[in-house]
């Protein structure tokens, strides 16, 4: 498995970041509801090495509603601190 490529993890920070503003300062359910939804399509999309990397193996993450906006927070920061420099996933 290779390090997914810097521009694969810019455009999955872009899209989780932008979802993450709505989502965590919106009061209505029928949005929130329709971010989870997107999100849930793009993971199901997105490249499969990047998906490993920030799930943990996890194959539900960013899928179920309970753990939904906890998990946003965490994708975007784990993407960020990817693009800073800070870690590269260490992938064998």
């Amino acid at each position: 498995m290779s390090v997914p490529d810097r521009h694969i993890i810019e455009q999955a920070y872009a899209f989780f970041h932008q979802k993450e503003r709505v989502y965590s300062h919106s009061q209505s359910e029928a949005e929130k509801d329709h971010i989870e939804d997107s999100v849930a399509a793009y993971a199901n999309s997105m490249s499969d090495e990047l998906y490993r990397v920030l799930s943990g193996g996890d194959d539900a993450y960013l899928k179920e509603h309970i753990c939904f906006g906890e998990q946003l927070k965490e994708a975007v920061a784990k993407t960020e601190r990817m693009l800073s420099g800070y870690i590269y996933p260490q992938i064998h």
